[in-house]
């Protein structure tokens, strides 16, 4: 049976900009797109501000008074500008980085030195491990292998390491990877020409939009096409993603207008609310904490008849399936446990661990179940990226 595939959507809702991978009634994904000088991705010559060796880190100002966030491990491969580097560093030192992740709530936004550019296919990068070309774990061996001896990739990776991303997955031959490759490590070459020349502060390499992130990070195993209602993005990604075998659409309806269409208020709603409903009657109750992300399985109008185990069993195994789909569309991280409905046999269990496991593996973002604690409760882990969807429509962060 083939597979439904799904659609990007990019387009306006309330003065909000928004991407969003959907497929049938189901958000899989979204992003509300926020106006700002500091994009994750974007590299600059930041300066120290200041050292704490108590909690092992650098506070770098990359300008306007930005201060953010390096840890002190980091500090032995720093690209440092003003004077010859030794492995350490010292406030006033200017040195290359890139921002990693945006400020969150009291949390500073924090920067890397390992700077790298990212494309449809691949991840470039300056440093880390040259001379190793790592393959996503979601790939198989076939792949694994296929990509690592792809001469072209060797040659490259012998000043840089190279990350090959689960979309290179679809390509039905290389040169596109090598294309993309090429042209990524091309760009690092100039960036790190350019960064001893320019003054502090100065950011070298600004990331493309917000929605060209969005559909780069999706896996194109999972859309058929790109729609937007915006004439202007529309001119701007045609062209790039055209090259790349990605139809792209624009859509012109004004009697319907696309949001209305594909149902996005209600829909946007539903990914705010605490209660999810499950088609077999149950329902979930979705809580986010400052500590962790609290989900309860609850039973609701589902009929228990005679079978109780195997009705409750299948009502965890579907809400299983919400959970994975709620956690990344929501981008819920951190610690979540989840208190499914409770089952008696043990075979059950496991199995409903192995259906979660397996669910998570869907995931663009890192995620696995931990275990079972001794009261009954399912520990997952998510790891922590962008602000969570509840955040980003909010504008808390």
């Amino acid at each position: 049976m083939t597979l439904q595939k799904g659609k990007i959507l990019i387009t306006k809702l309330n003065d909000r900009l928004y991407s969003l991978l959907i497929c049938g009634s189901q958000i899989l994904s979204i992003q509300v797109h926020r106006a700002t000088d500091y994009a994750v991705g974007n590299i600059y010559i930041g300066k120290v501000q200041n050292i704490s060796q108590n909690i092992g880190a650098a506070f770098i100002n990359i300008g306007s008074g930005c201060l953010t966030f390096l840890p002190l491990s980091e500090a032995k491969h720093a690209f440092i500008t003003n004077r010859k580097p030794d492995g350490c560093l010292k406030p006033g030192d200017e040195l290359l980085v890139q921002l990693a992740k945006e400020p969150m709530k009291t949390k500073l936004a924090s920067v890397t030195t390992d700077i790298s550019l990212s494309g449809n296919y691949i991840v470039a990068g300056l440093k880390n491990s040259p001379n190793t070309i790592q393959v996503s774990a979601k790939l198989s061996k076939k792949q694994h292998a296929r990509f690592r001896n792809i001469e072209a990739l060797q040659q490259l990776g012998a000043k840089n390491f190279l990350i090959i991303r689960t979309n290179a997955g679809t390509l039905q031959d290389d040169s596109l990877l090598i294309q993309e490759a090429e042209q990524l490590v091309r760009q690092l070459e100039h960036i790190k020409q350019i960064a001893a020349q320019r003054t502090c502060y100065s950011c070298l390499h600004h990331v493309k939009p917000g929605y060209m992130h969005f559909i780069e990070n999706a896996y194109t195993a999972e859309y058929d096409e790109v729609v937007t209602d915006i004439p202007s993005i529309y001119t701007e990604i045609e062209d790039s993603l055209a090259r790349k075998g990605i139809p792209v659409r624009l859509y012109e309806d004004t009697m319907l207008p696309l949001y209305k269409l594909y149902s996005l208020e209600t829909r946007i709603k539903e990914l705010l609310d605490k209660k999810v409903w499950l088609k077999s009657g149950g329902y979930l109750v979705i809580e986010p904490t400052e500590a962790l992300i609290s989900i309860d399985v609850n039973s609701g109008k589902c009929e228990q008849g005679k079978k109780a185990e195997e009705t409750f069993f299948h009502l965890n195994l579907e809400a299983a399936e919400m959970i994975a789909t709620h956690l990344r569309a929501r981008n819920l991280s951190g610690m979540i446990l989840v208190d499914f409905i409770n089952l008696k046999d043990k075979s059950h269990e496991k199995q409903l661990i192995e259906h979660m496991k397996n669910l998570l593996k869907k995931d663009n973002i890192t995620a696995d179940v931990v275990d079972m604690t001794g009261l009954g409760l399912m520990e997952i882990t998510r790891k922590k990226v962008n602000p969570s969807f509840y955040e980003q429509y909010h504008g808390k962060y």
